[in-house]
């Protein structure tokens, strides 16, 4: 598929089917990610793969009610850290983690997975990073949830003309 295209196909999953995803397409996520650019060169992001559901539903239990629900259905996950020993420029750094994190999105869709990008994890961060035993050289910076989609939303976009500050 062309790549406008998967951007604008591309929607927040939030209903998965029950089926597992497998670890092959999981990678392939994982690589598109590690492709993504950063300022020199540094590649600030590490992932943590979390399939097991009794760990998922306590991490969506530290979470919002809106987030809660989207995780515990959920099959898999990539929890996106920063390695902190990688850092130079937080700014920069978080930019470049975004990108990493949209590639892994764009990549999931391609691959036929639906992703919701959850930052209701960072409001309990220290609690799930000790669930997950996650040293404190890592930052937790988003949880990518993945499956199957089971469902198929059509969220509106805003004209373009509306998003320019000037034309």
């Amino acid at each position: 598929m062309k790549l406008l295209k998967i951007i604008q196909k591309r929607r927040s999953i939030r209903k998965f089917l029950p089926q597992d995803v497998e670890k092959k397409k999981i990678l392939k996520i994982l690589e598109a990610g590690r492709w993504a650019p950063s300022g020199y060169n540094n590649q600030p992001w590490r992932f943590l793969i979390v399939k097991d559901r009794k760990i998922l539903g306590k991490i969506a239990e530290l979470t919002n009610k809106w987030d809660e629900r989207t995780i515990k259905n959920c099959v898999s996950g990539i929890m996106v850290y920063a390695d902190k020993k990688a850092i130079y420029n937080d700014d920069k750094d978080n930019f470049a983690i975004g990108a990493c994190i949209q590639n892994m999105l764009l990549e999931a869709y391609d691959l036929g997975l639906g992703t919701c990008w959850i930052c209701g994890v960072l409001k309990n961060k220290n609690k799930i990073d000790k669930i997950l035993k996650v040293s404190k050289n890592f930052e937790m910076k988003t949880l990518v949830v993945l499956g199957y989609p089971a469902e198929k939303p059509k969220v509106p976009r805003k004209p373009l003309g509306k998003l320019m500050i000037k034309g």
